[in-house]
C-alpha cells in the first residue's frame, strides 16, 4: 500500500514539473514575439549605395546592327572582242584612273579591217567625183535644192555612204582592242594574264571605285520607323573596333524581309583602313524627346520582373517598374517611378525592401 502511494506521488512530481516546463517555454517564446521589430532593423547594419536622380531629358536611343562592307562603284570591265591578250597592265589592288589602258589585245586583225575600210571610202569617193563630173552644169548653177538631191544620189550609188559606215565599224573593232578602265577606282579579282586567248564579252576583272563606302545592315522591323534619310550612323569596322567612322543613311528598302528585318543602307568616306567586303557595326542614333531615364545600373530583375530601388526616409524602396528604349548607359522608364526619384546604382542586387541605406559620397 505505501509501495502504490509513493509511486503516485512520483507520477504527480513528474507530471508537475513538465507542466511547469512548458509553461517557461511558452512565456520565452511570447517574450521572443513581442520583441519589436524595430530593434531588429537597428541592429542590421546599413547598406552602403551610390545614388541618382530619375530625370526627364533627350534619350538617345541607340539602333545596333551589324553588315558587309561594299564599294561604292563596282563595274565590271570588260573584254570586247575575241583574241589573244598581248599585254595585262594592272594588277590586283592597283589604283587605275578612268580611260587608263589596263589591257591589249593582239590588233593585226583588227588593224587590218580598218586598212581595208579606208581604201574602200578612197575607192567610193573616186568613183563618186567622176560620176559627179555628168553634172557640172547642175553643180555651178545657184539651184541649191536640186544639187542637194542629185549629190545625195551619187553618194548612194558610189557607195560613199556604206563604206563611210564600214570605216566606222572597223575603227570601233580597232578600238575595242584596247580594255580601259570604265570607272576610277582598284583593279579586283583579275582573271586574265598576258598570252591568254578570250573570246567576246568575257570579264577582264572588277573596278572597285572606293571614294565611297556603303555598309547594309539589317534593322528589326519595329525599329525602321526610328530611322530617316541623312540620319547619322557610328560605323565600326573589324579592323578598328575602337575608333568610329562617321556615316549617314542613304537607302532604307521598303520591304520587310521573312525574318521581320528591314535593309538600311548608310554610305561613308573612303579611308585606308577599308576593304570591300569587311564586317563592320554600325550604330545608328535615335533622339527620344521627353523620356524619364535612369542609369542602367539602377535597373535589377526580381522573378523576371524589372525592379528600381528608391531611397525614402534612410530606406530602399521596392519599385516595379515598366522599362522602355535602352542604350547601353541609361534606361528608359515608362511607369513604376517619379521624376526626381532618387534610385540607387550599386549594391542593390540582394537589397531588399525597407533596408536601412547610406549614401555613399564621393
Amino acid at each position: 500500500m505505501k509501495l502504490l502511494i509513493s509511486m503516485k506521488n512520483s507520477t504527480l512530481l513528474l507530471f508537475g514539473f513538465l507542466i511547469a516546463l512548458f509553461s517557461a517555454c511558452e512565456e520565452d517564446k511570447e517574450k521572443v514575439e513581442e520583441a519589436p521589430s524595430e530593434s531588429f532593423r537597428n541592429e542590421v547594419a546599413a547598406t552602403e549605395v551610390n545614388i541618382a536622380t530619375a530625370e526627364r531629358k533627350s534619350f538617345d536611343y541607340l539602333i545596333n546592327a551589324t553588315g558587309k562592307l561594299e564599294a561604292g562603284a563596282e563595274v565590271l570591265a570588260v573584254i570586247e572582242q575575241a583574241g589573244y591578250l598581248l599585254e595585262v597592265n594592272v594588277r590586283e589592288g592597283q589604283y587605275v584612273k578612268k580611260g587608263d589602258v589596263i589591257a591589249t589585245l593582239d590588233p593585226t586583225e583588227a588593224e587590218f579591217r580598218l586598212e581595208k575600210a579606208k581604201i574602200s571610202l578612197r575607192n567610193a569617193n573616186a568613183e563618186y567625183e567622176s560620176m559627179k563630173m555628168g553634172f557640172e552644169a547642175l553643180f555651178a548653177s545657184d539651184n541649191s535644192d536640186q544639187k542637194a538631191v542629185v549629190d545625195e544620189q551619187l553618194r548612194a550609188k558610189s557607195g560613199v555612204f556604206m563604206s563611210e559606215v564600214e570605216l566606222r565599224e572597223a575603227q570601233m573593232a580597232f578600238d575595242r582592242s584596247v580594255v580601259k578602265a570604265p570607272i576610277s577606282g582598284q583593279v579586283a579579282d583579275l582573271k586574265y594574264k598576258a598570252g591568254s586567248l578570250v573570246g567576246a564579252s568575257t570579264e577582264l576583272c572588277q573596278i572597285l571605285g572606293t571614294n565611297e563606302f556603303i555598309l547594309k545592315v539589317k534593322v528589326l522591323e519595329s525599329d525602321i520607323s526610328l530611322i530617316s534619310i541623312n540620319q547619322k550612323a557610328e560605323v565600326y569596322p573589324i579592323s578598328n573596333t575602337q575608333t568610329a567612322l562617321t556615316g549617314r543613311v542613304t537607302g532604307i528598302n521598303p520591304k520587310v524581309d521573312e525574318s521581320g528585318l528591314v535593309q538600311v543602307s548608310i554610305t561613308l568616306a573612303a579611308n585606308k583602313s577599308l576593304l570591300p567586303g569587311m564586317n563592320a557595326r554600325a550604330i545608328i542614333r535615335a533622339p527620344q524627346n521627353n523620356s524619364l531615364v535612369v542609369p542602367k545600373d539602377a535597373l535589377v530583375y526580381r522573378s523576371g520582373r524589372a525592379v528600381v530601388f528608391t531611397i525614402e526616409n534612410k530606406e530602399s524602396k521596392w519599385n516595379y517598374v515598366e522599362v522602355g528604349k535602352d542604350n547601353g548607359e541609361e534606361v528608359e522608364i515608362l511607369e513604376g517611378i517619379e521624376e526626381n526619384s532618387t534610385v540607387i546604382t550599386s549594391n542593390n542586387l540582394q537589397l531588399a525592401h525597407q533596408a536601412p541605406v547610406q549614401i555613399v559620397t564621393e
